[in-house]
């Protein structure tokens, strides 16, 4: 199994308490420690404002990342989980993508997907279309970066975008493009768009409906003529892990206790659930089984997010000595 690591950028409410102004001094030692150890990839999200609620504490842009991080690490490979097409025009999405891969050396990864955050799009001018227009733009707008990043021009006339002739240069540093992971389970249009184009997809829920989904993306891949073998199938995890699973459970109050100023009482509550179900909750040897059921059905790839990173990495060291060796 191959392994990516979340950052935290403030989406989550994962920097509360850290000045501002310290921060990227925060994110970039993170990222540094990530490129000194055994993970494959660092992650971010594509959001420009708190999650679940909206609030004045800081959200660090996505790409903005990209570049600094690309510039202050040597080997890590670095993505977003996921870039929401509709927040940027896909002619200069690729032409953004195309110079951090030069900045990085050829490390970056295009997580890309439909976008799901209203209040978000609302607040920064985009509206909100409705579902199938979303993905209308999901798929025209893999077609333009996919020209660019292999031909060095792109040229579409759709419903959602008119680009002519757009000269991305230089290519990106890596044969044949950026890498594309089409992030999301829909299984008429998101999974149909990731048997046309993606190297990886990511998406995730029980064993059931993880395995459901593969099935709905292997017909598309046989309808589109496509070896479903050249996928990787990923999956994020919420991961709070202790040497017992009181020590587990305390970090998870920690972590609770953080949240519940910001989001409420309810809100802490739902998000307390949602780690106890999680597949990356509990003791090495929990989220090790857990894993190595997720790998025997088809998951090659396992990008986790700590929430106590910004405060405490005893937990992620823990993740590194005894999950990943277990199973990569």
């Amino acid at each position: 199994m191959r392994f990516g690591t979340f950052l935290p950028q403030g989406w989550r409410f994962d920097l509360v308490g850290i000045d501002p102004a310290d921060q990227w001094a925060t994110m970039r030692g993170l990222a540094q420690r990530a490129d000194a150890g055994p993970w494959e990839s660092l992650w971010v999200y594509d959001h420009f404002h708190t999650t679940p609620v909206p609030s004045e504490e800081a959200t660090h842009e996505a790409w903005t990342l990209m570049s600094a991080f690309g510039a202050s690490t040597s080997r890590i490979r670095l993505g977003q989980m996921c870039t929401c097409m509709g927040y940027r025009n896909p002619a200069y999405l690729a032409k953004v993508a195309a110079t951090v891969d030069h900045v990085s050396g050829g490390r970056v990864e295009m997580g890309i997907g439909g976008g799901w955050y209203e209040h978000e799009w609302r607040a920064y001018g985009y509206g909100f279309p409705e579902v199938p227009d979303r993905l209308r733009m999901l798929g025209e707008g893999v077609d333009i970066m996919r020209q660019a990043w292999t031909t060095g021009t792109a040229t579409l006339h759709g419903r959602h975008y008119d680009v002519d002739g757009a000269i991305v240069r230089p290519l990106p540093v890596q044969p044949g493009g950026i890498p594309l992971w089409i992030a999301g389970g829909g299984e008429k249009v998101t999974l149909r768009i990731a048997a046309q184009a993606a190297d990886y997809t990511n998406f995730t829920g029980t064993i059931d409906e993880f395995d459901h989904k593969l099935s709905v993306l292997r017909e598309h891949c046989a309808r589109l003529g496509r070896d479903p073998q050249e996928i990787t199938q990923s999956s994020n995890f919420n991961t709070i892990v202790g040497s017992t699973q009181a020590e587990a459970r305390e970090r998870l109050d920690a972590v609770i206790a953080r949240l519940r100023p910001h989001v409420g009482d309810a809100r802490a509550e739902h998000i307390e659930q949602e780690y106890l179900a999680s597949d990356g909750y509990g003791t090495p040897e929990q989220v090790t089984e857990r894993l190595q059921t997720r790998a025997a059905h088809g998951m090659g790839y396992s990008i986790h997010y700590f929430p106590e990173l910004a405060y405490d990495t005893s937990g992620v060291e823990l993740f590194e000595r005894e999950v990943i060796p277990a199973l990569a």
